[in-house]
Formats: C-alpha cells, structure tokens, sequence
C-alpha cells in the first residue's frame, strides 16, 4: 500500500470545521497567507464572516458556512458550499470541540451527552463525510484534531478527556480501512499540548474557581504548522509540544506517578484564584474572533520536539525529554 500523494498548500482547498477562534482560526489564515483557498465552519456568523473577509482583504480565497458539526446535515452543507464554490477539497480538518471543566461527580451528565455530540460526533460525520467525497474526487487529507489527553487523561477535565480518546479510536480505525482499500485519502492524528487559545475561557465551567491551563503551553501557531504540514505530507500521528510528548509517556511507563502529579500539580494549575466567569462556549457560539487565549504564564511560540519530529529525527530528543519530565515529575512530589 503506498502513501497517498497529496498537493502542496497553496493548491489545496482546505475546510476547516472550528475556524471561529483558536487553532481552527489560526489555521485558516495561515492556510490562506500560503495561498490555500479556505472554508471556514462554525457555529457563530458574525465571526466567520470577519474572518473570511479578512482574508479576502488581502488577496486570499475564502468562503464560509455557519454550522453545528453535532448536526450530520449541516456537516454534508459544509462540503456542498465547498463543492459549489471551489469544485471539491483537497484537506478536511475536522477542529470543532467544547471544553468541560469540573469534577465528573459535578458535571451534569446531559452536558457530557452534548459535549460527545461536539467532539465525537462531529468529528466522525466530517470524516465520514469526507472520506466518501475525496474517494470519489482524487484523494486528499483528513485531520483529526485530538489531544494529548487522546492519549492521558487529565482530571478536572475527565469528560473532555473521554472524548478525545474516542477521537484516536475512532481515527485510527478509519486510518486501517481506508489504508486497506488503498483509499488515496490519508487520515492523521494532530495532538495539541496545552495551547493559548480561548479554551479555557470558552468552556463550560462547573468549577467554583476560573479554569486556566496546565503548564507548559504552546502558540496556536505551532499547531497550525503541523496541520498543515500534515496537509501536504501524510502523517499517521503528530504531538505538539515536548510538554505534551512528556506527559504521554510518563503516563505510559510510570502510570502511579502521573496519576499523583495530576492529582497535586495539574489539578491546582488548572483553577485560578478567583470566581469564574459566566461565559459558556457549550451552549452559545462566541463571536469575539480571537486566536489567543488570557494565559497568564509563559508560552512557548514554537517547539523544538515537534520541530524535530517533523523533520524525522526526534526520537533521541523524545528519550532525553521523557526522562527529564520523569525527574521533573519525581521531584515535584517529593517537595510537596
């Protein structure tokens, strides 16, 4: 079975589902700044609509359709309008989610149902969706954006954490099939670190703190470079962010450990010492069209892991990062 041969960006059409804010955001204008042609989807209007004609403003090709991925009709519209705008796609990236911050025993459990309608579903309608329209018009990408905690749960976000690791199975199913038809449709794995986007101040909150993100955390920009990368280049799985690559495999080869980290350092990083604010991402699209998030801490605008691993020669860096991070996490107990 060979690899899928795929374009180069700037002669892809590129959708992008989650294109309001954030990742999916980022990845869009950079997207069109290489000359991709984009369509952007999701739930808010005013914001798609400032973004696409941002990028029309200087001299990009965009297009938008408002949208609720957990809605299999309104996914099949997103390809429609690509089709009839640009005769097809070459890359679907499928970046629609909705944070939950709480302990599972707080979280109302008709907001898990809700937020798997999101993640999971969504996700699988535009792969599915996807899959069967690039067979059927000379291949291209799908992205699956999942996260660190596809891999290692994280608490205070158990929810959220079982759904992005319904994403890998689910992805890496699809990847099997379609490789076994010999499908000309490559499908990746994009697993984020912590990254600076409205994340936290979108989700919705049941938490009687204001949530943040665990440290370290990386630029938007980090991610939207390897999703595009992946784009171009088939890729089975990506990580973003050494940050993340270390709590994956810690959580594999010292599993107590991890557990005792994220039940002392990760739960408190995860609540900021003040009330939490009443915006709620789950139940009403944002509009406020922002890449970054309000991270308080420092954030690393690239990745020297991922950099590396992009260009094939990580795993030493992967071996010295991981047990850094076993030493690191070693230590934090012990002087707790």
């Amino acid at each position: 079975m060979s690899a899928p041969t795929l374009k180069a960006v700037e002669d892809q059409v590129i959708v992008i589902t989650g294109a309001s804010s954030g990742i999916g955001l980022t990845t869009a204008r950079m997207a069109a700044d290489r000359g991709a042609s984009v369509v952007l989807a999701a739930r808010s209007e005013d914001a798609l609509r400032e973004a696409t004609e941002e990028i029309k403003a200087t001299g990009g090709e965009a297009e938008y359709v408002v949208a609720d991925v957990s809605d299999r009709d309104a996914v099949r519209e997103i390809a429609d309008v690509a089709e009839e705008t640009y005769g097809g796609f070459d890359t679907w990236v499928n970046g629609a989610a909705v944070s939950i911050y709480g302990k599972l025993t707080d979280v109302p459990v008709e907001d898990m149902r809700e937020q798997f309608e999101v993640n999971v579903w969504g996700l699988l309608y535009g792969s599915l969706e996807a899959a069967e329209r690039m067979q059927g018009n000379g291949g291209g990408a799908i992205i699956n954006i999942g996260s660190i905690v596809s891999d290692r749960a994280i608490i205070l976000q158990g929810s959220y954490s079982a759904s992005k690791h319904a994403v890998k199975g689910f992805t890496d199913s699809l990847r099997m099939e379609l490789e076994r038809e010999d499908a000309p449709v490559s499908v990746t794995l994009v697993k984020p670190s912590a990254i600076d986007t409205p994340f936290a101040e979108h989700a919705k909150n049941h938490m009687e703190r204001e949530a943040s993100l665990p440290a370290p955390v990386y630029a938007p920009e980090t991610v939207a470079r390897t999703i595009l990368q992946a784009a171009a280049e088939p890729e089975r799985e990506l990580t973003v962010g050494a940050g993340g690559k270390n709590m994956i495999v810690l959580g594999r080869t010292l599993s107590r450990l991890m557990d005792r980290l994220m039940e002392t350092v990760f739960y408190d990083q995860q609540r900021k010492d003040r009330p939490p604010s009443e915006d709620d991402g789950l139940e009403e699209p944002t509009a406020d069209l922002a890449e970054r998030g309000g991270y308080e801490g420092h954030v690393a605008e690239s990745s020297l892991y991922t950099r590396l691993r992009q260009g094939r020669a990580s795993n030493a860096v992967v071996v010295g990062l991981a047990a850094t991070a076993v030493y690191a996490g070693y230590k934090a107990i012990r002087g707790r």
